[in-house]
């Protein structure tokens, strides 16, 4: 992975850690499963009338929709209307880091190392200890379970879009958005009810309604078009597991942001399991990093298969040499 392309993965992070602040003034306006679906109806209205459709197989772009878009969304937006704080919840959403390295191994063969393995134990490890201080009462575990499944749906959005190698990002992201409103809608229907929604839209002209609107303008403009874009763009052209524990970075963000913005503070357990998630995932992307580069140093170069003109014989070539044609 080069420098420029760890660089976009950097501030994607920054925009998605800060994302977690737009989500909770949000949330503070609109029920959260009628928020998932307002928020990519946003994205899904001008997809459909304006931008042709990427250049991929039509699976791919409903994967990544259900993924990386209803299930992370839906569970995420879920647990922060049930408590979870936003700094928390952005360190809990990273279990997409270890998820995600988990399916490609499954299910794309991509090899880890040992060492990569390891550090993604820690990882883990660091997510039960959060899990752990989270466990004295069933109203604070309960959110963490949500994110954590949260998780799980970007790590499934994440190998969709591998497998779709889009080189057209921005419209790839922008389908993707097409997939969850309508059955967001319905469920909020169901669960949240007409009321409720209705009390959000007629509400909006309120300094609350004021502050929804502007985080729900932030997530879907700077997070999900040009953050998401960004991600699906390094994601076609890099393994799964590098680009996916750039992740980490944004419970850094998050967690800093909620503590400065809206005081939320963390207890020392959780402190300590934030410090191993991050080294964990951090270390497993910087050694499934090296694995490309040390294959490609010991891998030789190919020999071309060379037709010898007739009554002419060609010399043996030692391996790994190039021959020079002339």
């Amino acid at each position: 992975m080069s420098f420029k392309h760890c660089l976009l993965a950097a501030s994607v992070a920054v925009m998605w850690g800060l994302n977690f602040l737009a989500i909770d003034l949000s949330l503070d306006q609109f029920p959260p499963f009628f928020l998932v679906a307002l928020r990519f109806a946003v994205l899904a209205i001008p997809a459909l009338l304006f931008i042709p459709k990427p250049d991929v197989k039509f699976r791919w772009i409903v994967g990544y929709g259900l993924g990386f878009g209803l299930l992370q969304f839906l569970f995420l937006y879920w647990a922060m209307a049930a408590g979870m704080p936003a700094g928390i919840a952005s360190l809990v959403l990273q279990a997409s880091g270890p998820f995600t390295v988990l399916l490609g191994m499954t299910f794309l063969r991509e090899r880890v190392r040992g060492s990569q393995m390891a550090f993604l134990i820690v990882a883990m490890a660091g997510l039960g200890v959060v899990g752990w201080q989270r466990f004295d009462s069933s109203a604070s575990f309960l959110p963490f379970l949500l994110t954590l499944a949260g998780g799980l749906g970007w790590a499934i959005g994440n190998i969709c879009n591998r497998q779709a190698h889009s080189v057209e990002p921005v419209k790839f992201t922008m389908w993707m958005s097409v997939i969850p409103p309508v059955p967001m809608f319905l469920l909020s229907l169901l669960v949240e009810g007409p009321n409720l929604i209705g009390h959000s839209l007629t509400t909006l002209m309120t300094p609350t309604g004021w502050l929804g609107l502007a985080g729900l303008a932030y997530t879907v403009v700077i997070a999900t078009i040009l953050g998401s874009g960004i991600w699906s763009w390094l994601m076609s052209r890099n393994p799964a597991g590098v680009v996916a524990p750039f992740s980490m970075l944004v419970p850094i963000i998050g967690m800093s942001a909620a503590w400065f913005f809206l005081g939320e503070t963390v207890s020392v357990g959780e402190m300590c399991g934030a410090v191993l998630v991050i080294i964990g995932v951090l270390g497993a992307g910087m050694r499934a990093a090296k694995g490309p580069k040390i294959l490609a140093e010991v891998v030789p170069a190919p020999v071309p298969a060379v037709v010898p003109a007739a009554g002419r014989s060609v010399p043996d070539v030692p391996a790994g040499t190039r021959r020079t044609m002339t």
